[in-house]
């Protein structure tokens, strides 16, 4: 197990106390031993770090200022890592014992794994039972498919990429290197494209071929059971670094800028471009044909129907939560806000003109 010193040198963070001490895992404040870590980014935690029994903390400055100064009403103080961002330090430390924790698929075909001949798949991949990789596919180094997964025809999935159980990924969709598609994603389906043919008699509904692909960059995660749409024409593309959660719907030409982040349930209507680094909460969702301006910030359940065209802007549009009763009173004042206008134009109407 590392000690405290080798891991601030390793993540680049200054190290106030014993430098010896010898540390095995990360835990909560509330929860953390002597020989475990744990973080401080909040204020609003300060007294629980006060009291924590964690052997480190992860601080920045401004905290690491008020513990000292609390430091006389303890027993003992910890050891703090220094870092500009205590929460991306943790993360990363967190990252590490994780790796001394987890083992990696061995690289190997499983003998239930249907793979085509003219697919492209290295030593060094692992390919789990009832994997299905259709012709034509190319596989980077050590890239990981586990159980029950499909590639369909032409797919291409970069270096150290990890597919995780009953993942699908549909033909021609390219996946960059080091993503993580979580259990349930399905990437590339057909999105929602069809044409209303309706006349007196009857009519149908004409469905659109969809031609274009799904194209996902570097170092992207996409969580259990979201769902990203091949374009009808063009594609639909993923930026590197985007972070997505589960049961997300993106539809088809959605174009979602690098290192942006959507929490689930949240839905992204067809060739909707959103920008760089955005923040998307839980259920928000967007019309389709938007673009969305970089660094947007979209708090959970927001409904956005109109393009936003300044950067760094944060958009909220939930109702705060209030009892029944409240709301009813709240919601039967909306409903008349139209009257109140009209009252309102019909008594300005009514002013003396002043001189």
């Amino acid at each position: 197990m590392p000690t405290a010193i080798e891991l601030a040198n390793q993540f680049q963070a200054s190290l106030v106390g014993d430098g010896s001490i010898v540390l095995d895992s990360l835990a909560p404040l509330e929860r953390a031993s002597g020989n475990q870590i744990s973080f401080l980014s909040n204020p609003l935690y300060r007294q629980q770090a006060v009291e924590s029994g964690a052997g480190a903390l992860i601080v920045g400055q401004a905290d690491l200022d008020y513990l000292q100064a609390a430091a006389s009403d303890v027993k003992r103080a910890p050891t703090y890592f220094l870092a500009k961002n205590p929460y991306a330090t943790f993360a990363r430390i967190a990252q590490h014992f994780a790796s001394l924790k987890n083992v990696a698929p061995k690289a190997g075909v499983h003998p239930q794994a249907a793979i085509a001949a003219s697919a492209m798949v290295p030593a060094s991949c692992h390919i789990g039972p009832f994997v299905h990789i259709a012709d034509n596919v190319v596989l980077g180094e050590r890239v990981s498919i586990m159980g029950n997964v499909t590639i369909a025809s032409g797919a291409r999935i970069g270096d150290d990429s990890v597919i995780h159980p009953s993942a699908s990924i549909y033909a021609e969709c390219e996946i960059g290197r080091r993503c993580i598609i979580h259990s349930g994603a399905v990437i590339g389906a057909d999105g929602f494209g069809f044409a209303p043919d309706f006349h007196a008699s009857g009519g149908e509904w004409v469905k659109i071929p969809q031609t274009g692909r799904v194209l996902i960059g570097d170092d992207v995660e996409i969580g259990a059971s979201t769902t990203i749409d091949r374009g009808a024409m063009s594609d639909t593309m993923i930026g590197s670094g985007c972070k997505i959660d589960n049961q997300v719907q993106i539809g088809h030409n959605a174009v979602i800028g690098m290192c942006t982040v959507i929490a689930g349930c949240a839905g992204i209507s067809g060739s909707t471009k959103i920008g760089n680094y955005c923040v998307i909460g839980g259920y928000a969702n967007f019309a389709g044909h938007l673009t969305i301006a970089d660094r947007t910030t979209v708090s959970g359940g927001t409904s956005i129907i109109r393009s936003i065209t300044e950067p760094g802007q944060h958009f909220t549009g939930v109702f705060p939560s209030m009892p029944h009763a409240s709301w009813e009173k709240n919601t039967a004042i909306v409903r008349g806000l139209d009257k109140i206008r009209q009252r309102l134009r019909l008594l300005e109407g009514n002013k003396p003109r002043s001189e």
